[in-house]
C-alpha cells in the first residue's frame, strides 16, 4: 500500500474541480462501499449498547466490551497497512479483512450471555474490520488521482449510517426485535465484503521526491499537539457512542426516538462534509479544527446540566456536525498538511490508531466507571471538560504552520 504524494489544496476533501476526471472515478462502485461500511457503524455504536443491557450485561461490562471496538483499533490499521506494504495489493486485502471481519462475527451466536465470548467475538471482527478502512481511504486517494472530490464521496458513509440508524430505529419498536440485532449485524458484514468484490484496482503513483524521515516529522511541536488534542476528543466522545442510547432510553425515549435523534446527528455531518470545500476557501484549517473541540465541550455540557427535553438534545446532535464533521474533515486535511509522500499512509494509520483507537478505548472505559460510580450527567460533564483540555492543547501551533514553517495562519 503505497501511499500518494498530493498537494495538501488538492486532496483536502476538493481534490479538483474538473467533472471530467471526476467520472472517470469509480464513484458509485466506492460510495457503496463506504455506505455498507458506515451502515454497520450505523447499527453498532447506537444499537450494541442497547442490546447488551437487554440480554442482561451491566454498565462496566458495557463499556469495556464498547471498548473492544476502538481499542482493536489502536493497532489494526498500523498491522494491515504494513502488510498492504509488503504485498503491494491493497484491493485483495480490504477483501480478505472484510471477509474475515463477516467471520470473525459469526461466533457471537454461540452464547449471547457469555461475556468472554462476546468479548472475544468483538476483538476478533473488530481487528479485522477497524483495518478495512484505513486500507479503503488509501485505494480511494489512488483513484482520486484522476481527480474528483473525496467529500462528495464519503458523504455516502454518512449516508450508509444515516440510513442504517433512522430505519432499525423504526425497526424496533416492532418489525425488528432488539435481540435479532446480531442478525443484522451479520448480513450488513457480509455486505460490505460483496462490495469489496465490486471495487477496481487503482494505480499507485510513487512519490519524485524523498519524503523527510518519520521520526523528524513526528518530533514537530503541531504534530504532537494535534495527535494529542485528537486523542482527547475521541476521549470525550467515549460516554456518547457506549452510553448516549442507553442515557436516552433512562430519560423514557423509544427505540425510534433515539434513533431519529442519532440520525439527526449524522444528517448535520453530511451537511458539513458537502460543504466543507467551500468552507474552507473562507475558513481556515485551524478555526474549522479549534471551533470544532469548542463546540464539543458545549455539547457534553449541554447533556451534563441535564437539558433533556427534546429541543436541547435536537441542538446537541446539530453540534455532531461541528464535534465529528468537521472535526473529521480538517484532521484529514491536516493529515495530508503534516505526513506528506512516502509517509501520508503511516501518518493516517497513526492519527486513526492515537485518536479513534487509543482515545476511543479510553473514553468507553473512563464512562462505563464514570456511569457507575457517579451518573450520566457528571460523566458527560467529564467529557465536557476534557474537550476543553483539548482545546487548550491544540491551542498553541495545530493548523498555525506548515511542515516547513513558510506559511502562517493567522
Amino acid at each position: 500500500m503505497k501511499p500518494v504524494s498530493v498537494k495538501q489544496e488538492e486532496i483536502s476533501l476538493d481534490c479538483s474541480d474538473n467533472h471530467r476526471h471526476f467520472r472517470a472515478v469509480p464513484v458509485r462502485r466506492l460510495s457503496f462501499f463506504y455506505f455498507a461500511y458506515f451502515a454497520i457503524l450505523g447499527v453498532l455504536v447506537p444499537y450494541w449498547p442497547l442490546y447488551l443491557s437487554r440480554v442482561g450485561y451491566d454498565a462496566v461490562d458495557i463499556g469495556l466490551i464498547m471498548a473492544l471496538v476502538p481499542l482493536t483499533k489502536i493497532l489494526s490499521p498500523g498491522f494491515w497497512g504494513w502488510w498492504a506494504d509488503r504485498t503491494h495489493q491493497p484491493l485483495r486485502l480490504v477483501r480478505w479483512v472484510s471477509w474475515l471481519s463477516f467471520v470473525g462475527f459469526l461466533p457471537v451466536f454461540l452464547d449471547r450471555h457469555n461475556l468472554w465470548l462476546i468479548g472475544g467475538v468483538m476483538m476478533l471482527f473488530s481487528f479485522s474490520w477497524n483495518g478495512s478502512l484505513p486500507l479503503f481511504e488509501t485505494l480511494t486517494l489512488n483513484h482520486l488521482q484522476a481527480g474528483g472530490r473525496y467529500g462528495r464521496i464519503r458523504l455516502w458513509g454518512s449516508m450508509g449510517f444515516l440510513l442504517s440508524v433512522f430505519v432499525v430505529g423504526e425497526w424496533l419498536d416492532g418489525l425488528l426485535p432488539l435481540e435479532r440485532l446480531p442478525e443484522l449485524l451479520a448480513i450488513l458484514l457480509l455486505i460490505q465484503w460483496l462490495a469489496s468484490l465490486m471495487v477496481p484496482d487503482a494505480k499507485e503513483r510513487l512519490p519524485k521526491e524523498p519524503a523527510p524521515r518519520w521520526v523528524a516529522m513526528l518530533a514537530r511541536p503541531e504534530v504532537i499537539q494535534f495527535l494529542l488534542s485528537g486523542l482527547l476528543l475521541q476521549v470525550a466522545h467515549g460516554p456518547f457512542y457506549a452510553f448516549y442510547s442507553v442515557f436516552l432510553g433512562l430519560e423514557g425515549y423509544k427505540d425510534a426516538v433515539i434513533g431519529q435523534l442519532w440520525a439527526l446527528g449524522v444528517f448535520a455531518e453530511i451537511v458539513v462534509f458537502l460543504w466543507f470545500h467551500r468552507l474552507q476557501r473562507h475558513v481556515s484549517l485551524r478555526a474549522l479544527y479549534l471551533s470544532s473541540l469548542v463546540l464539543s465541550a458545549i455539547r457534553w455540557l449541554m447533556l451534563g446540566a441535564g437539558l433533556t427535553h427534546p429541543i436541547g438534545l435536537m441542538v446537541a446532535q446539530i453540534l455532531h456536525a461541528g464535534t465529528f464533521g468537521s472535526a473529521h474533515a480538517a484532521s484529514i486535511a491536516l493529515i495530508h498538511r503534516y505526513f506528506k509522500g512516502a509517509h501520508h499512509a503511516k501518518g493516517q494509520a497513526l492519527y486513526s490508531a492515537f485518536s479513534y483507537g487509543l482515545g476511543g478505548a479510553l473514553g468507553s472505559v473512563i464512562s462505563g466507571e464514570c456511569w457507575t460510580r457517579f451518573g450520566p450527567e457528571t460523566m458527560f460533564l467529564g467529557a465536557s471538560l476534557v474537550s476543553a483540555v483539548a482545546l487548550v492543547v491544540a491551542w498553541p501551533r495545530v493548523g498555525r504552520h506548515d511542515p516547513d514553517g513558510a506559511h502562517r495562519t493567522p
